[in-house]
């Protein structure tokens, strides 16, 4: 037997973008976050949306696979928009066994 064993490594999962976006309930909002996923070609994991009783919006949204610095550049996009008022960002990645 060769002293070389071939050492299986377990795939690095993909981390999953996390976004907390915080606005006016303004009808416009909502289409517009989504629109610059959209226009990157990008299908949003997980989307849910609140809106409060003080009339604020909350939209959480997951994107699998997408990269951290990928991430920080969608944000910053998405705290241009109207009405936004926080964009909260954060990464999460299964944990290898």
């Amino acid at each position: 037997m060769s002293p070389h064993r071939a050492v299986a490594t377990a795939p690095v999962p993909e981390p999953t973008a996390c976004f907390s976006v915080q606005a006016s309930a303004e009808p416009g909002v909502m289409p517009r976050v989504l629109e610059l996923f959209a226009k990157r070609g990008l299908i949003p994991s997980c989307w849910h949306s609140t809106v409060g009783p003080s009339q604020d919006l909350v939209i959480d949204i997951q994107m699998e696979g997408m990269e951290r610095d990928q991430a920080l550049l969608l944000a910053a996009a998405i705290r241009q928009i109207v009405y936004v008022e926080v964009v909260l960002t954060s990464e999460k990645r299964m944990l290898q066994a």
